[in-house]
């Protein structure tokens, strides 16, 4: 066993880290090579045979205990046990676990309320409906299909409705990954989605994005690694605000043609965008799972997202579905129907979608006249660069300005940043503007003192 670790690591080719040898044995154990019960060399044993520190191994041993992949035993050594994935949401929990309440949270992520769709019009009409007649009815409503169906971006083999993003992302990814897998993600990313491919004990390959999405370069140095999966945000990046154009969504599907790469896209902020949205599955139809979520554009409360594409992935994601929740609420499905139906939603989205649009152009202006870097044109985030994110975040909670940390949005080491919800920012353009001040002056963009009040 010892020799077969070493000669995975050896031919894996990307050096003798924590993280890659724990991807090693992650990938020998989801192969069979090591089978439940296995017992692994000591941490002496192994780190002498690798030339690595004990420190090194140990720090690997932690990765795959944190998913369940192995088990100290004490005197019996450590062993191969199934993967649990009992790693909690770190990441997550450093963007929302602020040091507290602010009198104004630009931290969050989540849409304007005021923004949001009226749903007590059609809460009124759906409440005179009967909806549910057995549990072997369809999990999705006919008339939500065929809507979802008529809008989505491309032809799906196969349609199912979930409760949210975060849902349909670890749904399909329950299906689509194994311990040990490679997969792709931008740099940056979104924090729940790193911390749920931790859990499952992938091996995570970040790539940069440039103003017209993922960079051609990077997924082509990527595939060469054999992901086993990309995960996208077609538009309105989170955090970045970056947008995948048509050009470059050609150009990455010719890059992926050559794999077998699945294609996960989140279409998360769907309505409220002002960019149009460009998917891969117009080029490859059937390794594309594509996301919708309701929340940002009409309401987080309704939990719905819709998950179309690959028939042989979306339909396990279904069938798996039906031996727990079984479906998500009827109720909630027909709101969404009377809202996508409603002739007042359109006007609603329009208001919205300019209304975040202006928000975020002051912003940006007010910050790039400071030298202050930010990306992307789309969405309620900003990313914006900082001297040192730890220092921005003081001064601006000293203002009473909550903004989420950038670290657990990055992959790899990288600049200081923050992530900034100015769809938040109510009020006249001047308010937006003496908001913008603030956040260049805590970016290090202007001096402290100078900065409008």
């Amino acid at each position: 066993m010892l020799n077969e670790i070493v000669e995975q690591v050896d031919a894996d080719g990307h050096g003798r880290t924590a993280r890659r040898i724990a991807a090693v044995i992650g990938r020998l154990i989801t192969n069979g090579t090591l089978i439940v019960g296995s017992r692994l060399p000591t941490v002496r044993e192994l780190s002498q045979a690798l030339g690595v520190s004990p420190t090194t191994v140990s720090a690997a041993w932690r990765s795959l205990a944190d998913v369940g992949a192995i088990e100290a035993k004490g005197r019996n050594g450590t062993v191969v046990r199934s993967p649990t994935g009992r790693g909690g949401p770190r990441r997550f929990r450093r963007v929302t676990e602020g040091p507290g309440h602010f009198a104004l949270d630009l931290s969050s992520g989540t849409p304007d309320p005021e923004l949001l769709p009226d749903l007590g019009p059609v809460i009124a009409r759906v409440s005179r409906q009967s909806l549910t007649s057995s549990y072997l009815d369809h999990p999705v409503l006919p008339e939500l299909e065929e809507l979802l169906r008529d809008s989505w971006p491309f032809a799906p083999e196969y349609l199912t409705v979930v409760n949210g993003a975060m849902d349909a992302l670890d749904r399909v990814s329950q299906q689509v990954l194994r311990l040990g897998d490679r997969v792709v993600v931008e740099h940056p990313s979104f924090p729940p989605l790193l911390d749920l491919l931790e859990q499952l004990g992938c091996d995570v390959i970040g790539v940069d994005l440039d103003d017209e999405g993922l960079c051609v370069e990077g997924l082509v140095a990527a595939l060469a690694q054999s992901p086993r999966a990309l995960f996208l945000q077609p538009r309105a990046h989170n955090p970045t605000g970056v947008t995948m154009s048509a050009r470059r969504a050609a150009q990455l599907a010719r890059a992926l043609g050559g794999s077998s790469t699945m294609i996960i896209e989140d279409d998360h902020t769907n309505e409220i965008s002002t960019t149009p949205l460009v998917s891969l599955g117009s080029w490859l139809p059937d390794r594309t799972v594509h996301l919708r979520s309701f929340s940002k554009s009409h309401g987080p409360d309704l939990r719905l997202a819709g998950i179309g594409g690959a028939g042989d992935i979306v339909s396990r994601v279904a069938n798996r579905r039906l031996l727990g929740p079984g479906w998500s609420s009827r109720i909630l499905q027909a709101l969404l129907i009377q809202l996508l139906c409603d002739p007042a939603t359109p006007a609603a989205l329009a208001t919205a979608r300019r209304t975040y649009a202006h928000r975020r152009a002051i912003v940006a202006k007010v910050l790039a006249s400071h030298g202050v870097t930010v990306n992307g044109v789309d969405g309620i985030n900003l990313w914006m660069q900082v001297d040192d994110e730890r220092s921005a975040m003081v001064a601006l909670a000293a203002r009473g300005i909550g903004v989420a940390p950038g670290e657990p949005f990055l992959v790899r080491p990288d600049d200081d940043h923050v992530r900034v919800t100015v769809g938040l920012i109510r009020g006249s353009d001047d308010h937006v503007a003496d908001v913008a001040e603030q956040l260049a002056a805590a970016a290090g963009g202007v001096d402290v003192r100078t900065a409008r009040r």
